[in-house]
């Protein structure tokens, strides 16, 4: 008996030094890592008001203006930017979910704003800049530009980052206005882009040359989005930030993170229709190339003591450009949110997979199909926590043969109990012969024991699925539930060690244990009192404290989640509590509780009387 004890109590302390372990050393450096990360793209993506541009000669960025057949070398990642000027003239952007503008000098996507999509829930919070050039303020920079290079790799009378071109037609590019800029080279090369956008994220430059010199050229263009600046890694690995792309239609969508990017800095492909660009996990910037041309792309990383730069670069096939001629290409520019079904509105404009945009993860047959079942009724009710209640009824309905088959068979397992201990009892000292005995008496019930397994083996994939919607997708940002749940892919942000914000104190990241984590500590406790109890005396006394673990843990997760999983419980438990009485079962919740005796108890208790009399 002491034996037994002490085993107990080292399973108790093993168990806590477990979870405070993991606590400690893994999910809150991941959580902290996460608030740094999102507090320093928050700081980014508020931008500075002005375009006061630095003259900094440590400001390093990629400056090479083509990507010839066989010039795709290191020069790619090494040129640098120095900028030389403390303005540029620019070219206003106005659309409905967009504003801006586009630098007239080096003609570069450098100054995007996401109208409908404030930094945070605060009062009057700025809109999220993706395209940003760098400041006095602020050393980020993240553009995109478009232009030509010459078949020599010489960039002479090439446009550059530093040529000023002029607005040819147009005032303000609109989705009813489109813009026109021109730069007339000293070598008789006349370069025009003609710019037109969408009533969302999507632009279109249309390159053309046109040759009034005696000479004849070829000339590569080419497409790139740089960022410069310090990118903090994603600390979970259910999320992907960094280069991505799809190259042709036999390959699915590839993913380096930045930090990849900066251990192996180049992946390099060419083939016939996809895409490439930088993602964060809400927001993108893609380039299109034609998809029904050859082309090759880039997607590199550089270290340096002057600062990291990430780039996604492609060219097409080199063009001839006769005396008296004109060459042109169009190319597409994606720089917004990933909104699942502007997405998909994109992915069937024919761009090849452009819906592997949102990293749905490799259960994507599962994961996609769960957003839509979620957008379905939050179109319906406004709310998406209404949508995870629903969605998991039906999810109950769906698979209700199976768990009503599981619960039957822990009914029976419940009435068998006194049997099955008679058993153990009997057999004690013969453990070979007691399994024996236990495997007759479950074929004699036809019984399975593992069937008690199938809810929780069939709620971990749809775990997982609602999981990945609420951490990646843009359309679970910011959405409310009742109360004090403003943000479902947000952890409650009550605390039972501040009595849920009576005392003044801001607990740390470890005892942020909300009502919503309590609530669903508590239904998984009840439910496990319902189910028949493990033999060994110490399982039964770990898989009492899994509730708490379970608490503690989930505590850190986005609260949609963790209503799910609550709210799933309540509803096993009344399926659960149904299916055992129905078949006479005894539902002794409130002994197993610890309020008052069960039958067995009290049988034990009379044994032990009559023979001690």
């Amino acid at each position: 008996m002491d034996q037994k004890n002490g085993n107990f109590l080292s399973a108790i302390f093993l168990c806590m030094i477990v979870l405070l372990g993991w606590q400690y050393f893994v999910v809150e450096p991941k959580l902290a890592a996460e608030r740094a990360r999102q507090a320093e793209l928050q700081k980014l993506q508020g931008g500075a008001d002005g375009f006061e541009l630095r003259k900094d000669a440590d400001v390093v960025a990629p400056d090479s203006d083509g990507l010839g057949v066989d010039a795709l070398n290191a020069q790619q990642g090494e040129a640098s930017i120095d900028i030389e000027f403390a303005d540029s003239p620019r070219l206003s952007i106005q659309t409905p979910e967009l504003s801006g503008s586009i630098a007239l000098m080096g003609a570069r996507f450098d100054d995007i704003e996401l109208n409908n999509f404030p930094t945070s829930l605060a009062e009057n919070a700025p809109s999220v800049r993706l395209l940003e050039h760098s400041t006095l303020e602020n050393n980020n920079t993240w553009q995109a530009s478009y232009g030509w290079n010459s078949a020599d790799g010489n960039p002479n009378n090439m446009p550059n980052s530093t040529t000023l071109w002029t607005i040819e037609s147009g005032t303000i590019l609109t989705p009813e206005s489109p813009v026109t800029i021109k730069y007339e080279a000293p070598n008789g090369l006349i370069f025009r882009q003609h710019i037109s956008v969408d009533a969302h994220y999507m632009f279109t430059v249309k390159q053309s040359v046109e040759n009034t010199s005696e000479t004849a050229f070829t000339l590569f263009p080419f497409g790139r989005i740089t960022r410069l600046g310090a990118v903090p890694d994603a600390p979970i690995f259910v999320l992907h930030e960094g280069g991505i792309g799809v190259f042709g239609a036999e390959h699915g969508s590839e993913e380096i993170s930045y930090g990849d990017l900066r251990e192996d800095p180049a992946f390099d492909m060419t083939t016939t229709g996809g895409w490439l660009g930088l993602t964060d996990k809400y927001w993108a910037a893609a380039l299109i190339p034609p998809q029904d041309e050859v082309f090759r792309g880039r997607l590199i990383g550089k270290q340096s003591a002057k600062g990291d730069a990430y780039n996604a670069l492609y060219s097409l096939a080199p063009k001839q450009l006769v005396s008296g001629g004109q060459i042109e290409t169009t190319g597409r520019l994606f720089a917004g949110a990933k909104q699942v079904n502007l997405i998909d509105n994109y992915n069937d404009q024919d761009i090849l997979k452009f819906d592997l945009m949102i990293d749905w993860g490799w259960f994507y047959f599962l994961t996609k199909p769960m957003f839509k079942l979620l957008a379905l009724f939050y179109d319906i009710f406004g709310n998406y926590g209404v949508s995870i209640l629903i969605v998991t009824i039906l999810i109950k309905l769906v698979f209700f043969p199976l768990a009503n088959k599981s619960y039957v068979t822990m009914a029976k397992m419940k009435k068998l109990q006194p049997e099955m201990m008679r058993i153990r009892d009997v057999y004690a000292d013969d453990k070979m012969q007691q399994q024996q005995e236990m495997m007759k008496l479950y074929r004699e019930e036809k019984l399975n024991p593992l069937a008690g397994c199938l809810p929780i083996l069939i709620q971990i994939p749809v775990f997982f699925s609602i999981y990945k919607v609420l951490f990646v997708t843009i359309d679970m940002r910011h959405q409310p539930f009742f109360g004090w749940i403003k943000d479902l892919s947000a952890p409650d942000p009550t605390s039972l060690f501040n009595l849920f914000g009576v005392i003044p104190w801001d607990p740390p990241q470890l005892l942020m244990i909300g009502i919503w984590p309590i609530i669903m500590g508590v239904t998984m406790f009840i439910q496990m009192q319902m189910n028949p109890p493990a033999p060994d005396p110490i399982q039964r006394r770990v898989f009492q404290l899994m509730p708490i673990m379970f608490t503690f843990l989930l505590a850190s997760f986005p609260a949609g989640l963790v209503i799910y999983w609550a709210w799933n419980n309540f509803l096993s438990l009344l399926q659960q509590g149904v299916i055992m009485s129905r078949h006479g079962a005894s539902i002794e919740l409130l002994p197993n509780l610890g309020f008052g005796k069960n039958k067995k108890s009290e049988g034990d208790d009379a044994g032990s009387g009559t023979q001690s009399g």
